[in-house]
């Protein structure tokens, strides 16, 4: 990395990495209670005049598109498929020019009925969040009986022509580890690209444990029996490393694949390419940052887009140079996944 300042139409912090990929909370809001995100009885969810409109939340993709070299747009939650807009908002973002990638990070309950509407507004993919393959553990961990509307929608998705369809999964000790080489299985026989992430300390409760959470090394260690190969195909700014399945193959002829994004013990921060903004309108230049930058006041005062985007380039400058996870002194955000989007 090098140090840098602003760049014209750029979002680059000041070690010379430049945001091309902005993920988009569009509510803090799930329909899921997921036992390592946030407690059964959920939590205080943000008034409804606080979040941004869907006309804002266009004009910010807008601005970070037509201005800032934004080139990929991913739409999260808390649960963004229960966002009543969000078609139209995916259908706006389509229009623009030049056109961003276009995904959603979802849970997938609500896939099935939207999968198609969303394919014709514009939507490229789907991230599903699945841990697990047993309805009565889905149950346990998620607070719901919803484990067979996940699975219906993905397969929604796949019909949709919303590929790669990704299975995003979490595995945690003594809970859903002993599930990796199923989970594999799973996702090869109905042509998924499967990506295990590292629990990462966002949960709302404060309980994440570095010393119990399942890392990248343990994973790798329970798919032995697939005699994985690694990817000769850089991963560039992608967070997940990826790895051949031998004797499988892909929906579009080439090798099959898994992945597992190591965020904790694995960082790729100096390859960062992602800017934040949360369903408040605030602009988060990591995942892990303490502080946040305010647009949403700048929208409402009526402040023109050029002020909007200089705004967004000097909350992107103070980026740090990692996450700090393994810094004694790391603090954990005060507010979690669900706020701050996936």
């Amino acid at each position: 990395m090098r140090d840098g300042g602003i760049q014209p139409g750029k979002l680059a912090d000041r070690f010379g990495r430049v945001a091309t990929d902005l993920r988009v909370s569009l509510t803090d809001r799930c329909n899921l209670r997921c036992t390592y995100c946030m407690p059964e009885e959920g939590l205080a969810w943000l008034p409804k005049e606080q979040q941004l409109s869907d006309d804002e939340v266009s004009r910010l993709v807008r601005i970070a598109v037509e201005r800032l070299g934004v080139t990929e747009v991913r739409f999260t939650g808390g649960e963004p498929l229960i966002r009543r807009g969000l078609v139209e908002i995916v259908r706006a973002a389509a229009a623009l020019e030049p056109r961003p990638r276009l995904s959603v990070t979802t849970n997938g309950i609500g896939l099935e009925r939207t999968a198609e509407a969303l394919r014709d507004a514009g939507l490229d993919r789907v991230n599903v969040s699945l841990d697990t393959l047993d309805p009565v553990r889905f149950e346990a961990l998620t607070r719901r009986n919803r484990h067979a509307d996940v699975l219906a929608g993905l397969s929604a998705a796949a019909r949709a022509g919303l590929t790669p369809v990704k299975i995003n999964t979490v595995l945690m000790q003594d809970v859903n580890d002993d599930e990796a080489p199923a989970l594999l299985r799973f996702a090869l026989d109905h042509g998924y690209e499967l990506r295990f992430i590292e629990q990462m300390p966002l949960d709302a409760q404060h309980q994440w444990d570095r010393h119990t959470m399942v890392t990248a090394e343990h994973i790798l260690a329970a798919l032995a029996e697939f005699d994985l190969r690694p990817d000769e195909v850089s991963r560039g700014t992608a967070p997940a490393e990826t790895w051949i399945v031998p004797g499988y193959k892909a929906l579009d002829g080439g090798p099959a694949r898994v992945g597992v994004i190591a965020s904790v013990t694995r960082p790729f921060c100096g390859d960062c390419d992602r800017t934040r903004l949360t369903a408040d309108g605030q602009i988060r230049n990591c995942l892990f940052a303490t502080d946040e930058s305010d647009l949403r006041a700048l929208l409402r005062s009526g402040a023109p887009d050029e002020a909007i985007a200089t705004s967004w380039q000097n909350a992107m400058l103070p980026k740090r140079p990692g996450h700090g996870i393994d810094n004694p002194a790391f603090l954990q955000p005060s507010r979690p996944m669900s706020a701050i989007g996936g």
